[in-house]
């Protein structure tokens, strides 16, 4: 049996409001285009998530509302604000269903992808991870919990910035 994670990083955020705490702050101009790009890209190539792990974060919330796609199981997990690659593998351990959104922050998810891919796109953005990457990778497992290092295959990595308007 296989498993696919689509692993993404919240869109842009604004930084216009000084007295808003990192946790709170929502998307800008940028990000708030950039989430339903990415739900466009996943859409044509079939990859549709069954069940959303995601930071609480303000940003990755309304990166995931933005982005218009549904999902049987939906939920936010402070353990993943700006979680390491070790505690968002913990999450992705626990999950259940067989296609499974991760949205998340950087540095971590950046770490987690290139831990979790037998071999890295040949794209130079994949080792940085900008705002909104996303990364489609299978595994040959039966069970989330038996998820291991450099055990995944990418089917796709794109950034907002290579999608049409």
């Amino acid at each position: 049996m296989t498993r696919t994670l689509i692993l993404t990083r919240h869109a842009k955020s604004s930084w216009g409001s000084p007295a808003l705490s990192d946790h709170d702050r929502p998307l800008n101009k940028r990000g708030r285009k950039s989430a339903p790009a990415i739900a466009t890209w996943l859409r044509g190539n079939g990859w549709l998530p069954d069940e959303v792990l995601s930071s609480s974060s303000a940003r990755t919330r309304e990166t995931w509302d933005r982005m218009g796609l549904q999902a049987d199981k939906v939920s936010f997990h402070r353990t993943l604000y700006h979680a390491s690659a070790e505690g968002m593998l913990t999450e992705l351990s626990e999950a259940t269903e067989q296609t499974v959104l991760m949205l998340g922050h950087n540095p971590g998810i950046a770490t987690f992808a290139n831990r979790l891919v037998r071999k890295a796109p040949d794209h130079v953005r994949f080792y940085d991870y900008p705002t909104c990457a996303t990364t489609v990778i299978r595994f040959e497992i039966d069970d989330w919990a038996d998820i291991q290092w450099h055990s995944g295959d990418v089917q796709g990595f794109v950034i907002p910035r290579e999608l049409p308007e």
